[in-house]
């Protein structure tokens, strides 16, 4: 069907007002017109995530409908018992989550598949946690994480509580797109579902089982009780799902002096203080670090709206504050939770942590120390989880970490995606560690950089918007593939992988990657750097990844300077 198909449906649809409003105010715009009729939005492993607005190409009530009408003709497979243990549902602060997460439970009820949903916003890492407290076959998380105001997104979980793996993806997709009238979905309202028994509404009896849960992350309570009435911590929720919970998060951990700001913890749709909702941005700590610097705050914690990443500062000597990258904060938590371990005598000879193979080598470096191996995985957190089940299944390794350089992690496997809840009080345990040694969370990173080298990251993104940069991001993959990189400023590619082809190749010689398939290049250079290229999976950009190691921070960052820069001139 071509778009002025697709456009013509949409204008003899009955929509909602909002919808027809929208759809009105395209009318003689015929770019946004075809980007938003062209083609349908995608659906991958991390489901899928779009702007706003009317269209077969954007997150609406009917392409929801759509998606859930997949997994519901999916579940109709199953055996009896799979499909009647149902979905749990959760939403964060956007625009139409909600609306979209009761949309979601009437498509599941039309097919006699009840829905657990949240009575209000919760965190995604507290989704992962229902699906696995109530025994759910699935999950649905409607949110947009960190994404501008004018998105949104649904992403699917499975009987673990990771999110959905690629086969049964594959699945649901082939019945997604068998969905001729998007406009023609069984739907049943609220109250005829509350009356055939298949909307249960869940709320604090879910919150006492996941902070019941979250209770039992603290490693050393003995050492936050000595510091806990000078260990001062800021938090933000950024205007989203944390607040729910992080009162009773850190007091749980027994943390007494925690700030919050204020004007963040408003749940606000339009993120008013912060128009990137993103805790990787400095920006976003700009109100934190005025409280901070009035009460002579450790540390700084800001989580994403759908509270499942994590950024941190932390303060220097001077009494400025350092935001620290993804890749230092995994460090300083691999290296306390390890050392605590090993303090308490209770250190496992088969501890692992799992990274993503685009995540930094220096909390791998740390976990060697302590004898304790390093799994690398593919992006996005589901990979995590499935080395967590497998060491469960077969007995073989202690999971002990799990990061991603984006500044996802998690602690204890009873949520099988990252956990900013988690990573908060883990985050301000550490921060008492250093207190009680007399030194900041600063201290400690320069301490682990002196004993372990200077380790730097950096992660650059290129946009490529609408469906002219679809193809050409396509072009620039293929043109590394064409014309592979044999040097970057002059030093020496020693080795690459394709993951995409699944070889690794040195010295001319072709091996198999264990892993699965995805579209990613990394090259190894001759002074221990590394470059990764990766598409984004959830938005139209072409990520650079770097990491190197420098005698300190200025060769670090010339280090940098000098890749980014050779690199950039291909995807521009």
């Amino acid at each position: 069907m071509s778009w002025q198909e697709n456009y013509q449906r949409w204008q003899q649809a009955s929509l909602t007002a909002d919808l027809s409003k929208e759809l009105q105010g395209m009318a003689g715009d015929e770019a946004s017109l075809q980007e938003a009729f062209t083609n349908p939005m995608s659906f991958g492993t991390a489901g899928m995530r779009g702007v706003m607005g009317p269209g077969i190409n954007a997150m609406n009530i009917f392409t929801v409908q759509q998606a859930t009408e997949g997994l519901a003709q999916f579940m109709d497979q199953l055996d009896p018992a799979q499909k009647n243990a149902g979905v749990a549902i959760s939403y964060d602060s956007r625009y139409h989550s909600q609306e979209f997460a009761f949309a979601a439970a009437g498509v599941l009820g039309a097919h006699q598949i009840k829905s657990y949903v949240f009575d209000s916003l919760r965190p995604t890492p507290e989704l992962s946690f229902a699906v696995r407290h109530l025994h759910t076959y699935a999950g649905i998380m409607i949110t947009a994480s960190h994404n501008p105001k004018q998105y949104n997104g649904y992403k699917i979980y499975g009987p673990d509580g990771g999110q959905m793996p690629p086969e049964e993806v594959g699945q649901i997709v082939k019945y997604i797109q068998e969905v001729t009238n998007i406009f023609d979905i069984n739907v049943m309202s609220v109250p005829e579902l509350r009356a055939a028994k298949l909307l249960q509404l869940i709320g604090e009896d879910i919150d006492e089982a996941y902070l019941a849960k979250l209770a039992t992350v603290t490693i050393n309570p003995d050492l936050i009780k000595k510091v806990a009435a000078d260990l001062s911590v800021v938090y933000s929720p950024l205007h989203g799902t944390g607040k729910v919970l992080y009162d009773r998060v850190f007091r749980t951990a027994g943390l007494t002096k925690i700030s919050v700001v204020p004007e963040q913890a408003i749940l606000d749709p339009e993120f008013a203080t912060t128009p990137f909702p993103n805790p990787e941005f400095a920006q976003t700590f700009t109100l934190a670090e005025q409280i901070g610097a009035e009460k002579s705050a450790d540390l700084l914690i800001a989580t994403d709206p759908d509270a499942d990443r994590l950024g941190a500062a932390v303060r220097q000597p001077n009494g400025d504050y350092q935001l620290l990258t993804g890749n230092q904060i995994a460090a300083l938590m691999v290296n306390y939770i390890l050392d605590a371990h090993r303090l308490a005598g209770d250190l496992p000879k088969d501890g692992r942590i799992v990274k993503s193979i685009v995540s930094s080598e220096f909390p791998a470096k740390i976990a060697a120390h302590y004898g304790i191996e390093t799994r690398n995985v593919l992006t996005g957190f589901k990979y995590i989880g499935e080395q967590i089940e497998q060491m469960e299944v077969t007995g073989q390794g202690h999971f002990m970490f799990g990061f991603e350089e984006s500044y996802g992690y998690l602690v204890k496997p009873f949520v099988r995606d990252k956990d900013a809840m988690q990573a908060s009080v883990m985050l301000a345990e550490v921060a008492a560690y250093y207190r009680e040694k007399g030194m900041t969370m600063y201290d400690g990173l320069q301490s682990l950089y002196a004993e372990y080298g200077h380790f730097q990251e950096r992660t650059v993104s290129f946009d490529f918007e609408g469906l002219a940069g679809q193809e050409k991001m396509k072009q620039v993959m293929a043109a590394f593939r064409k014309q592979p990189l044999e040097e970057v400023a002059g030093v020496k590619v020693v080795a690459h992988e394709d993951y995409l082809a699944q070889i690794h190749t040195e010295n001319g010689q072709v091996s198999p990657l264990a892993l699965p398939q995805a579209d990613v290049l990394k090259y190894y250079l001759a002074d221990d750097t590394w470059i990764a290229v990766r598409p984004s999976g959830t938005e139209p950009k072409i990520k650079l990844y770097f990491g190197v190691v420098a005698e300190d921070e200025v060769a670090g960052k010339a280090k940098l300077n000098s890749y980014q820069q050779e690199l950039s001139t291909r995807l521009k």
